[in-house]
């Protein structure tokens, strides 16, 4: 995952598309599953780390409704850890928009 090494870049994920058929119980852990799935396809890292704003953001409406579209921070960081296997790693922030129209996958400096 040599993309440049470190960048920072914010993204929109559509949930909605990526939970739909999942059965109640099941949804806001299936919604962080498909976030980090998302941004290691994105990023190209493995390791993925998910920021207590936005698990809580996720977590927001209960077990049940997953919110159908999260703004993403997504910073691909050095490992300073010397025995880690992944050389990078990614964070993942939460982003509160008040819509999503006219976005685009900006590169935050």
């Amino acid at each position: 995952a040599k993309l440049n090494d470190v960048a920072t870049r914010e993204l929109t994920i559509n949930l909605h598309k990526r939970i739909h058929g999942t059965n109640y119980k099941r949804r806001a852990p299936r919604a962080i599953k498909e976030i980090k799935k998302f941004v290691q396809a994105q990023m190209g890292t493995t390791d993925t780390r998910i920021s207590a704003a936005l698990n809580e953001a996720v977590w927001q409406y209960g077990i049940r409704k997953a919110p159908f579209r999260l703004r993403l921070s997504c910073a691909r960081k050095v490992n300073e850890d010397e025995n880690a296997k992944e050389k990078l790693y990614t964070v993942v922030d939460y982003v509160p928009v008040e819509t999503f129209k006219g976005l685009n996958p900006a590169k935050a400096t």
